[in-house]
Order: C-alpha cells, then sequence, then structure tokens
C-alpha cells in the first residue's frame, strides 16, 4: 500500500506541475495576443483607407474621362455631318466667307468700326 500511496503523490505532484506551467504560459500568451491583434487591426483599417483614396482617385479620372470622351463624341458628330453634306462647294464657301473673311472680287463688305 505504500507503494500505492507513493504512486498517487508521484502523479499528484506531476499533474500539479504541469497544470502550474500551463498557468504561466497562458498569459503570456494573453499579453501577447491582444497587442498583435491590435496591429493588425490598425493594418487593416490602413489598408483600407488607402484603397478608398485610391478609389475616389479613379472615380475622377473616370468622370475626365467621360467629358472628353463626350467632347470628342460631338466633335466627330460635326466632322460626319460635314462628310454627309451633299455639297462640297457650298460648304467651302461658308467656310472662306464666315471662318476666313474670304469674298468674291466683286462682292463689296462693309464692316462696323465705330465698335471697339
Amino acid at each position: 500500500m505504500s507503494e500505492d500511496k507513493e504512486r498517487r503523490a508521484a502523479k499528484t505532484a506531476l499533474i500539479k506541475a504541469y497544470k502550474k506551467k500551463q498557468r504561466r504560459s497562458r498569459p503570456l500568451i494573453g499579453y501577447l495576443s491582444l497587442p498583435l491583434l491590435a496591429v493588425m487591426f490598425i493594418a487593416c483599417l490602413i489598408s483600407i483607407l488607402g484603397d478608398k483614396a485610391e478609389l475616389n482617385e479613379k472615380q475622377e479620372e473616370l468622370e475626365l474621362l467621360r467629358q472628353q470622351a463626350a467632347a470628342l463624341e460631338a466633335e466627330n458628330a460635326s466632322y460626319e455631318s460635314i462628310l454627309e453634306e451633299e455639297d462640297e462647294r457650298t460648304y467651302m464657301e461658308r467656310i472662306a466667307t464666315e471662318k476666313l473673311g474670304y469674298a468674291y472680287p466683286d462682292e463689296r463688305r462693309f464692316y462696323d468700326t465705330t465698335r471697339s
């Protein structure tokens, strides 16, 4: 029986030592995991904010490109209407007289010089 008591005492001592070791290691993990978790949270937050700023930049760039595309489409439509005109000579005369200031040799033009 004394051997049995010794075995129980040894087993109990071993279990107590194991539990004592477990208690020591748990708080250390708890103390390290909280700051690590906080650092990971801050890193994720910074990443999200950076992505949002980049998204806003890209949306502004997209809006600018859409405006440029609309302007180019309007210009293209005017060129297409010019190409579709039946009488090219009439078009050329209109450009020469309106934009370039040309006139026929027998034509007289009067300009108002009283305005500044």
